[in-house]
C-alpha cells in the first residue's frame, strides 16, 4: 500500500503527459485540416469581379416559375456558308495571321477614331453566346476627356497601392520584364476607353431578380470577340483589369449595383514611336492535345 502511495504521483504525471500528447496531436490534426480547407489568398483576384452565378438570391426576390423568357421561342431555318476545303484552309490561315499581329500596346495615339467603327466592333462583341441567351454585358464607351482623366486618377491611385502592397514581390518581379507600372498615360491619350461590365443578375418586369447564368464566362467570351474585332479594323488596346477600382469606376460611370467591372480597354492607334516587348507565343504542340 505504501509502495502504491509513493508511486501515485508518478502515475499521475505519466497520465498528464499522455493526455497532453493526445491533445497536442488532436489540435495539430485539426489545424492541419483547417489549413488544408482554408482558401488560398490570391491578391490578384478582385473581390468585385467574383461571379454571382452561384450566389443564391433571396427567396422572396426570385421568381422560380418565370424568368421573363418566352416559353416557346420560334425556330427558323438556318443557313450558312459552306466553303471548299481549300477555301477553309486559306481563310483559317488568313485569320490566324491577322490575329497573330495582335499585341498589347501601351503607347496609344490621340488620333481620332471614327465613332461608327467603335459602334460596329461593340455590335460584333454583342453577337457572343451567353448562358440562356441572357446577354449579361454592358459596354461603356468613354470619350469625354474629363471622365477619362478621372478614370486615370482612380486607376493610378489604386494601382500604386497594388504594386507596392497588394500584388507581392513575385508578381511585381514578373512584370518588370514588361516594363509596366502604375502610370497609365494611355487612359488620357486613347480616343476611347471601353469598360466592360458583367451583369451579375438582371431585373424582370415584375421587379424581381433575373438569374444571369455563367455571366462572367459569357462576358469573357464577348471580350475575346471584341479584341478580334478591334484587330480586324487596325485598332489596338491593352487588356486592363484595374484591381480594386471596380466599385469607384461603377459609381463614377453611374452604373447600377448589379454590374461589376470586368475589363477596361483603352482603344486607339499606336503612337509612331510605340514599342512592345519582344515576346513569342507557344507553338501549336504546346497548346493543343489531340485525342
Amino acid at each position: 500500500m505504501a509502495l502504491f502511495s509513493s508511486l501515485t504521483p508518478v502515475f499521475i504525471t505519466i497520465i498528464c503527459i499522455l493526455i497532453g500528447v493526445i491533445l497536442k496531436k488532436t489540435n495539430g490534426e485539426k489545424e492541419k485540416h483547417e489549413t488544408k480547407n482554408k482558401p488560398l489568398s490570391h491578391p490578384w483576384v478582385d473581390e468585385d469581379l467574383k461571379d454571382g452565378t452561384g450566389h443564391h438570391l433571396e427567396e422572396e426576390e426570385v421568381d422560380e416559375e418565370w424568368q421573363g423568357l418566352e416559353e416557346n421561342v420560334a425556330h427558323v431555318p438556318f443557313s450558312s456558308e459552306h466553303y471548299t476545303e481549300a477555301e477553309m484552309i486559306k481563310r483559317s490561315k488568313m485569320f490566324y495571321e491577322l490575329l497573330n499581329k495582335r499585341r498589347s500596346v501601351r503607347f496609344l495615339s490621340d488620333e481620332p477614331v471614327p465613332r461608327e467603327v467603335i459602334d460596329n466592333v461593340i455590335r460584333t462583341a454583342g453577337t457572343s453566346p451567353s448562358g440562356a441567351h441572357t446577354e449579361p454585358w454592358t459596354f461603356v464607351v468613354v470619350q469625354d476627356p474629363y471622365l477619362k482623366h478621372k478614370i486615370r486618377e482612380i486607376v493610378e491611385e489604386e494601382e500604386e497601392i497594388n504594386y507596392k502592397k497588394r500584388m507581392g514581390d513575385r508578381w511585381v518581379n514578373d512584370l518588370k520584364r514588361l516594363r509596366t507600372n502604375w502610370i497609365k498615360e494611355y487612359l488620357d491619350t486613347a480616343p476611347y476607353l471601353i469598360l466592360i461590365f458583367k451583369q451579375v443578375y438582371g431585373w424582370l418586369p415584375n421587379g424581381k431578380k433575373k438569374t444571369h447564368y455563367y455571366n462572367e464566362i459569357s462576358v469573357s467570351i464577348a471580350c475575346g470577340i471584341l479584341l478580334a474585332a478591334l484587330q480586324n479594323v487596325g485598332l489596338y488596346t491593352v487588356t486592363s483589369t484595374p484591381l480594386n477600382c471596380g466599385p469607384q469606376l461603377r459609381v463614377l460611370l453611374q452604373r447600377p449595383a448589379n454590374e461589376k467591372l470586368l475589363l477596361l480597354l483603352p482603344v486607339g492607334y499606336p503612337k509612331k514611336d510605340a514599342t512592345v516587348p519582344a515576346l513569342t507565343r507557344k507553338p501549336l504542340e504546346d497548346i493543343m492535345v489531340v485525342m
